[in-house]
């Protein structure tokens, strides 16, 4: 059953930047929107597991620290070879100064 999880705070993330937020056994990514909107993908990689927190945000993309391929943190959607597979996506939601995800 999905839940909402107090996350972080809404300072916690630069504006085009991303945090690494484990909770339960899982690992996720959390980004700040060029608009101010959040976002939650899985944090691993579709390509080779590698984490996404250490890749570069630019606009609405993340791309991969290991071999550069890109998904659009809002969709999940790849974007740019060697990732084909998407990445899974979590609703986001702010109340306050904290960001809550749905898992």
């Amino acid at each position: 059953m999905a839940q909402w999880i107090d996350a972080c705070a809404t300072d916690d993330i630069d504006e085009e930047d991303l945090i690494r937020w484990d909770h339960a056994g899982h690992t996720y990514a959390i980004y700040h929107s060029p608009d101010g909107e959040f976002f939650c993908t899985d944090g691993q990689c579709t390509h080779e597991q590698v984490h996404l927190a250490g890749g570069l945000v630019m606009d609405y993309t993340i791309e991969c620290p290991k071999h550069n391929g890109q998904f659009d943190y809002r969709t999940g959607e790849a974007m740019r070879p060697p990732v084909c597979v998407n990445l899974r996506t979590y609703p986001v939601k702010v109340e306050g100064a904290r960001v809550w995800v749905e898992v």
